[in-house]
C-alpha cells in the first residue's frame, strides 16, 4: 500500500488560486510513487478573482473549494474536515500560485505580517505535532515560516541572480520572521529535518516547465522518504 497523502489547494489559476502546471506536477510525481491522494481546499470565498487573460481583477465572487474542485475532477473535500490521522504526509498548497497568499494567507497584501486562515494554521500544526511530513513549494513556504518559526525553507535564491528570481526579497522576509532560508536552484528541494519540511522554489524561478516538474518531483520523493 503507498502512502497516505493529503494534498490542500487554494483554487484554479496563478493569479487567484493555485498554480495548474505545479499542481499537475506534483500528482504525477504522487501517482508514479504509487501515494493514495485524497484533495481539500477551504470553503471560503476568494480574496479576488484575476481575469487571467488580462491580468486584471473583476468583479466575480468565487469559492476556493468549488475552484479547487476543478483540478481536482470534482473528488475533493472540505478541509475542515481533514484528519491527520488517516495520512502519513502532506502536501500543503502544493500548487503555489497568488492563492496560497491570497486566500490560504494574506501574505499578498500584509507580508511577513499576514495572518493564516484558521484551518490551514490548524492543520500544519496539526501534521506538525504528529511528527509527519510537510512539502510545500513556490511562494507556500511562507506558510510555515509564519507558523513554525525557527524553521528552514527556500523559495529559491535570496538575489534575482540572472533575472530568474525576481521575488528574491521573499527570501528577505522569511528571514525577517525568525526563520532559515537556504539557497537552492530550481532543481533542488530543502529538507528540514528538524521539523519534516520539505521545500522547493517552483516557478518562484523563471525557469522552463521541465524543470519546474523536476524540482517539484525531488520535493515529492523527499516528502514520501519521510513518512
Amino acid at each position: 500500500m503507498g502512502k497516505r497523502v493529503a494534498v490542500v489547494l487554494a483554487g484554479c489559476g496563478v493569479f487567484d488560486g493555485s498554480e495548474i502546471h505545479e499542481a499537475s506536477a506534483a500528482l504525477v510525481h504522487l501517482s508514479r510513487s504509487g501515494a493514495e491522494v485524497k484533495i481539500f481546499a477551504p470553503n471560503i470565498e476568494q480574496r479576488d478573482v484575476v481575469n487571467h487573460l488580462k491580468g486584471s481583477p473583476t468583479d466575480e465572487k468565487r469559492n476556493v473549494l468549488v475552484e479547487s474542485a476543478r483540478l481536482a475532477r470534482g473528488n475533493i473535500q472540505d478541509l475542515a474536515e481533514l484528519k491527520v490521522s488517516e495520512f502519513d504526509a502532506c502536501f500543503f498548497s502544493f500548487s503555489g500560485g497568488f492563492g496560497v497568499a491570497k486566500n490560504l494567507c494574506s501574505w499578498a497584501v500584509d507580508g511577513k505580517n499576514c495572518t493564516v486562515n484558521e484551518h490551514v494554521n490548524s492543520t500544519l500544526q496539526a501534521f506538525h505535532k504528529a511528527k509527519k511530513p510537510i512539502g510545500l513549494c513556490c511562494i507556500s513556504p511562507v506558510l510555515a515560516a509564519k507558523v513554525f518559526p525557527g524553521c528552514e525553507v527556500t523559495v529559491g535564491q535570496d538575489k534575482n541572480i540572472d533575472g530568474r528570481f525576481p521575488d528574491a526579497e521573499t527570501a528577505s522576509a522569511i528571514a525577517e520572521l525568525g526563520c532559515k532560508h537556504i539557497c537552492k536552484d530550481v532543481s533542488e528541494s530543502h529538507v528540514d529535518k528538524a521539523n519534516k519540511i520539505v521545500t522547493t522554489c517552483a516557478f518562484m524561478c523563471k525557469a522552463p516547465l521541465h524543470q519546474i516538474f523536476d524540482g517539484i518531483g525531488t520535493m515529492v520523493e523527499e516528502v514520501l522518504k519521510l513518512a
